[in-house]
């Protein structure tokens, strides 16, 4: 998923929940920020003072070097939650431990990603931890059946689209990094080989995958799913209550975002973005008309509003403000921080998964 969903109809579903126009736009920006906050490692404040932060995403030119990559803290706790084959904890999938690994949507392990987050909402960066929360939750319907490793799996052959599309033909369309690769010499790391498939919320496509089975995914429904069952996330959260009785979407807001995902068919995310945001400010979804925006780097943006720097990749030295403590991009951190290590060294274990 990109943009679009992880921004625009994130803010949708938190305002259908019940989520007030402001908690809802930190949780979107939140939801988005973890495809852009790629840098990593500590700064440092002209007082004496350092902050580390943490990537949740791997830039696009990182596919470039496989080594950079195969770090499991990025792609395994942000982007390919695994599923454990959908089994509970202390529960096998059959096959080996490559199975374990899969995205599964809606999992068992995601469901104990929600109730964690859900048990952290007095913490000063809450909402900020939902946002991550939420992306995470979502891609686990977007990227389903594949690993956030490099591994066999995710091979992908007989790419076709809607109407039997051939793979030349949808690189052609696409258009994107990756088909500065032939597809063959893309790396089998998550889901690389199926291009930009996975997150366009108009697709229809199949594809073999490395185990051999044919994946025929029908996006529209699976995306409307992941909205309506992260609409169930958030009321549960409202309530305190993670197992808390939740109706999710109603029938017409569903068929309204279902809309979207089907009418919003350019390629490109931004471009799906822009009209997601037009149809907020026209008030499409019926919570109030509203100008909604996002920036990931630069003037206005999180990071500067925190450190003062409008500059990608930042400076060397920041002069330090006491109100850098509860901005919102150090909460991001903070976060990102705490959601890794609840993945990574408390839930995982508990389904036999170790990964470093």
């Amino acid at each position: 998923m990109q943009i679009d969903f992880h921004h625009a109809t994130t803010w949708v579903v938190a305002r259908a929940a019940g989520f007030s126009v402001e908690d809802a736009k930190i949780i979107a920006y939140a939801s988005q920020y973890v495809d852009d906050a790629t840098n990593y490692g500590y700064i440092n404040f002209t007082n004496g003072a350092a902050y580390e932060r943490v990537p949740s995403a791997h830039g696009m030119l990182d596919y470039k070097n496989l080594e950079d990559l195969k770090n499991m803290k990025v792609w395994v706790p942000f982007h390919f939650l695994p599923g454990n084959g959908g089994r509970p904890a202390g529960e096998n999938p059959e096959g080996s431990f490559i199975r374990k690994l899969v995205c599964k949507p809606g999992s068992y392990i995601a469901q104990d990603m929600v109730k964690e987050c859900i048990r952290d909402k007095h913490r000063p960066y809450a909402l900020h931890r939902l946002g991550i929360t939420s992306h995470v939750f979502v891609d686990t319907w977007g990227h389903q059946g594949f690993a956030g490793v490099q591994h066999d799996i995710n091979k992908v052959d007989d790419l076709r689209g809607a109407n039997e599309e051939p793979a030349e033909n949808l690189i052609e369309k696409i258009g994107d990094f990756f088909c500065e690769l032939a597809q063959e010499n893309i790396p089998a790391l998550g889901h690389g080989q199926a291009l930009s498939n996975p997150d366009l919320p108009y697709e229809s496509w199949s594809y073999v995958n490395g185990l051999g089975d044919t994946v025929i995914r029908n996006n529209p429904v699976d995306f409307v799913t992941a909205a309506d069952e992260l609409c169930k996330v958030y009321q549960r959260y409202i309530a305190g209550d993670h197992l808390a009785n939740a109706k999710g979407l109603s029938e017409g807001l569903k068929y309204n975002i279902l809309v979207c995902f089907k009418e919003f068919n350019q390629v490109k995310g931004e471009q799906r973005h822009a009209r997601w945001l037009a149809a907020i400010e026209e008030d499409f979804f019926g919570f109030g008309a509203e100008t909604l925006t996002y920036i990931a780097k630069g003037e206005n943006s999180w990071k500067h509003q925190a450190l003062g720097t409008t500059r990608a990749e930042g400076d060397d030295e920041y002069t330090f403000s006491p109100d850098f403590i509860t901005s919102n991009w150090k909460y991001f951190h903070d976060a990102a921080k705490k959601h890794r290590l609840a993945i990574i060294d408390d839930i995982l274990p508990r389904y036999g998964i170790c990964v470093a």
